[in-house]
């Protein structure tokens, strides 16, 4: 889970591992029926003292977990399966041989907690221990934040949705580091200059913020950023209609085509001036500059850019 992480100068939230969750509901201080109605529940532990727990449960999350363990059980089976031929037809026999050729594929997909193995020096079968799995299943989708915020100041809707704004950072840094600003190879090898290399990059994601921002109505981004404070913290995001208008369609409302951030600054790319001077001139002799006539796309991108107030 995610570290420990400062929130408004105010305290901390992170996310309590899944063998504290396990801890919790086996110590009966979290009930997992009071999910039947709702998906977020407050609660407090004398294992965390001063501390504020949200425990939140999606059913979205809960499904998806439930048909991977599945798959990952029968992928295990198959693989067991192919070594229990071996065995039958006698071309794998000794315990010590099936146990070596078991214990290379059990574990592959990481679910051997769930299996009860039986093997002789002519036979290899196994069970799924229905029990555990199914004590497992029970924590699908749920999830506890923690956080040391008072509730005065952060309520628990509020909570989760600061601690889900971490994607937010995540998203920030691989930008940082891979897909726009590309912050490696560092050709400096004095300090200063490396700090002044990483302050730039710092400083261009902060100007490159600041444009997705004020372009979200020309890019796939969703405007309505006021629904993200009254929707459901727990329920999977949503995009808005006119959002998922852009994406299906690959046009704005006016017609015209939607744009990625790289592509929009590709376009943008396209204005230009040139110098131009007389072949063969003289150092002084008289420039002029032509500059490329800017397009409707080009004059709302830079009137848009230019209504930003840091």
């Amino acid at each position: 889970m995610s570290p420990e992480r400062e929130s408004d100068g105010v305290g901390w939230i992170t996310a309590l591992k899944s063998a504290s969750i396990r801890s919790l509901v086996e110590q009966g201080q979290l009930q997992l029926g009071l999910f039947d109605e709702r998906n977020l529940v407050e609660l407090a532990s004398p294992d965390y003292p001063g501390e504020r727990l949200v425990a939140c449960r999606n059913d979205a999350l809960a499904k998806l977990r439930a048909h991977k363990r599945e798959e990952l059980l029968a992928a295990t089976e198959a693989n067991l399966a192919k070594v229990q031929q071996r065995v039958h037809a006698g071309k794998l026999q000794g315990a010590d041989a099936i146990g070596l050729r078991v214990g290379r594929v059990i574990n592959q997909y990481k679910v051997a907690k769930h299996f009860e193995l039986s093997i002789t020096d002519i036979a290899l079968s196994w069970t799924r221990k229905l029990e555990e799995i199914a004590s497992e299943a029970a924590l699908d989708g749920l999830y506890i934040i923690r956080t040391s915020v008072a509730a005065a100041q952060m309520d628990a809707a509020q909570c989760v949705r600061n601690y889900k704004s971490l994607a937010n950072v995540e998203r920030a840094f691989r930008s940082i580091k891979t897909i726009d600003l590309k912050v490696r190879p560092i050709h400096h090898r004095l300090a200063d200059r490396v700090r002044a290399h990483i302050f730039l990059c710092m400083l261009a994601y902060y100007v490159e913020w600041h444009l997705r921002e004020a372009w979200r109505e020309l890019m796939f981004a969703d405007t309505d950023q006021q629904a993200k404070a009254t929707r459901d913290p727990v329920a999977p995001a949503k995009r808005s209609g006119t959002a998922q208008q852009k994406v299906s369609t690959h046009t704005l409302a006016d017609g015209t085509p939607a744009h990625s951030f790289a592509t929009l600054m590709n376009e943008l790319a396209t204005v230009v001036r040139n110098t131009c001077r007389t072949p063969d001139g003289a150092p002084d002799a008289p420039t002029f500059d032509i500059v490329t006539t800017a397009q409707p796309l080009h004059q709302r991108a830079l009137a848009l850019a230019q209504a930003i107030t840091p």
